[in-house]
């Protein structure tokens, strides 16, 4: 299944179930809630917090906050009437342009 598709389905669940009606600032807000379930998952896997000393814990699947989140972000685009396959697709190709392997190989090998 290619993204194109993927944000067809999207689409349609969305418009089924009528949240369309949403505005673009309610989605953002929604998907900024569950990209902080994502984050909330590494700071308890990296020990920065730690359940029982103060924090309560994560309580879902890293994989379940992404997947959420993805819908949140192929949401706003349906909303900004954006093709994501196509917009990823234009920008890999300036980002090949515009961060050459070489250099970039060379300066992690300088920080390592």
């Amino acid at each position: 299944m290619d993204l194109q598709e993927i944000q067809k389905i999207q689409e349609e669940f969305v418009r089924s179930r009528k949240w369309d009606r949403f505005k673009a600032t309610q989605v953002f807000s929604h998907l900024i809630e569950e990209l902080g379930e994502v984050v909330k998952h590494f700071l308890y896997e990296e020990g920065y917090k730690i359940k029982g000393a103060g924090h309560d814990g994560a309580t879902t699947e890293i994989s379940q906050e992404f997947a959420q989140a993805f819908n949140l972000f192929l949401q706003l685009a349906i909303i900004a009437g954006v093709n994501l396959e196509e917009a990823w697709k234009k920008e890999h190709q300036r980002m090949e342009k515009r961060f050459s392997e070489q250099t970039w190989k060379r300066l992690a090998e300088k920080a390592d």
